[in-house]
């Protein structure tokens, strides 16, 4: 287990829209831009082997399409490039594989959300901020419970949902999976706008996550009202 002393300062930073990474869960990551084979490669010789996962700011005219509002939704400012949520999640490279073009498939361990502090300026061809990770030491615990969850009434919702999106899955997997698997993996896996993807990274517990997650389903199955829900 990793301890906050051994996190570094300062982070190379992978900007995808609508792409969270959450503590325990893993992402799936298909690397292809010469940039960014850079970072991957980078990352695999330091001893963390970290990758930030952070979305880009959405242009403000887009940003009225959110279902939620978050009040530390801020962005930080852009040092040659599109400003970032401040908010975004370090993975550990665990798992790795390469094409014979030269790609990388890539799985990142979600270890901890991070807070970015500024950007770090220099001839680098990716982007590396300076972080801190005060406040998200619950991220490098154990895993979180959610005692008030009601499963049985989650996943008649969640049915709902699926059959309206034309989705199909395991659902005896989704029976079987601990709360925080199932809560976290939807979360990160089920399609939002960016901005509520965001509130799902930031919600500062599993209850709260998994309370946002309803709320979006119930929205969407709702059929989008263009109204705003406020958190």
């Amino acid at each position: 287990m990793m301890h906050p002393a051994d996190l570094p300062d300062t982070l190379a930073v992978f900007p995808l829209p609508r792409a969270i990474l959450l503590p325990r869960a893993r992402l799936p990551l298909h690397i292809f831009e010469p940039r960014y084979l850079q970072m991957f490669e980078d990352a695999l010789k330091t001893p963390e082997r970290l990758i930030g996962m952070v979305q880009p700011c959405p242009q403000p005219a887009s940003a009225h399409q959110s279902v939620l509002r978050q009040a530390d939704a801020s962005c930080s400012s852009a040092a040659g490039g599109e400003p970032l949520h401040r908010i975004g999640c370090a993975g550990r490279v665990t798992q790795f594989s390469e094409t014979e073009d030269g790609r990388y498939l890539v799985t990142l361990a979600g270890l901890s959300r991070f807070r970015i502090q500024g950007e770090v300026a220099g001839f680098c061809p990716y982007r590396r901020c300076d972080v801190t990770w005060d406040g998200f030491e619950r991220d490098l615990g154990v895993g979180e419970a959610d005692t008030q969850f009601d499963r049985a009434d989650f996943l008649a919702l969640l049915e709902r949902f699926f059959s309206a999106q034309g989705l199909s899955t395991d659902w005896e997997s989704l029976q079987d999976a601990e709360d925080e698997l199932l809560i976290n993996s939807l979360s990160m896996l089920l399609e939002f706008d960016a901005e509520d993807k965001q509130a799902l990274l930031e919600a500062p517990c599993l209850v709260t996550r998994r309370e946002t997650l309803v709320t979006l389903i119930e929205f969407a199955l709702r059929g989008g009202a263009h109204e705003d829900i406020l958190q």
